[in-house]
């Protein structure tokens, strides 16, 4: 269910508001939500490449009220508001009501859903590689905290005949999860040889209902570490983002776990020799280790002065005196 259902319409009435509120009767249904269908049509064919993120509306009985959250306010607003004022005619002229336009700015884009997609989307008509452009998307979007990112491409990836997707994934991103608030974005990038869609699911933390109180446990994940590096935990550095708080040692810059090496032939673990020829070697060499002790180099020269002192003369000397003297 998770894999085929839009994240956010499984979520709308939980920890997700309605994109358009307004109340009216059966018969004038159809015809309000046209309205908001051309509306949105319109903003987002105008507004093309201001980064456009979401549109909420509110209507009341003479008043529409509309929401405009982008990344890049100043194009939207235009300089002293020239933008701002055309497109509230417009959609005047569209509605015969009048409307009101609130622009709201996205100051963190790499955590929203639609705005990666859509960069995403860019990169791939500008003949980006598209494993390139999804990874470099993936890592900004885990260093700006979130707690897991999953993003897919699906068509005619790098002009091959044969239409694939591919998807790269990193963190939590749970589906079922109705608390865990989830942000799901799609955009298409039209190449020479087709579209490429691209979609985008990140994972912001999860939404709890008013006074619960659970055991608040330090999550291990990488986005959670690094949001705890950035406001001055004692998480540092890629090992300590990557293996806090689970009880192993840290990594060096990311080629895995620390762990003290093993001899070989020693411990229950270790590989063995046939026939026990690494005890049997062990065993000779223990006993061997006194037999092949040398005798110290300061004893040497006094066993040369030894050799050495029968070869003296003066003893035949004195011996031929007392002859002669006899």
């Amino acid at each position: 269910m998770g894999q085929k259902i839009h994240p956010g319409g499984l979520r709308v009435g939980v920890i997700h508001d309605w994109k358009s509120n307004w109340y009216t009767g059966t018969k004038e249904f159809s015809a309000f939500l046209l309205e908001d269908i051309k509306i949105r049509e319109h903003i987002y064919g105008k507004l093309e490449h201001a980064g456009l993120s979401d549109i909420l509306i509110r209507k009341d009985a003479q008043r529409i009220t509309i929401d405009i959250y982008t990344a890049r306010p100043g194009i939207v607003i235009g300089k002293s508001g020239v933008e701002v004022d055309a497109l509230r005619k417009e959609i005047h002229g569209m509605t015969n009501k009048a409307v009101h336009i609130n622009i709201n700015e996205i100051k963190r884009p790499e955590l929203d859903a639609k705005l990666v997609a859509q960069s995403i989307a860019e990169q791939l008509q500008n003949r980006v590689s598209f494993r390139r452009a999804m990874k470099r998307s993936l890592a900004s979007a885990i260093r700006s905290g979130a707690q897991g990112v999953k993003v897919q491409c699906g068509g005619r990836l790098a002009g091959t005949e044969m239409s694939r997707s591919e998807s790269y994934s990193e963190g939590r991103v749970p589906l079922h999860t109705i608390r865990a608030d989830i942000d799901y974005g799609f955009a298409e990038a039209k190449t020479t040889y087709g579209r490429i869609g691209v979609k985008v699911w990140i994972n912001k933390g999860e939404i709890m209902p008013e006074g619960y109180e659970g055991v608040t446990q330090r999550d291990s994940r990488l986005g959670d570490q690094d949001q705890a590096r950035r406001r001055g935990g004692t998480a540092e550095g890629l090992g300590a983002s990557r293996e806090g708080g689970r009880g192993r040692s840290q990594d060096r810059e990311g080629l895995g776990p620390v762990r003290p090496g093993r001899r070989k032939g020693s411990g229950p673990g270790g590989p063995r020799r046939p026939g026990g020829r690494g005890r049997a070697r062990s065993q000779e060499s223990t006993e061997r280790a006194p037999a092949q002790e040398k005798p110290p180099v300061e004893e040497q020269p006094q066993a040369a002065a030894e050799t050495e002192a029968p070869a003296e003369a003066p003893q035949p000397e004195k011996d031929e005196k007392k002859k002669d003297e006899s």
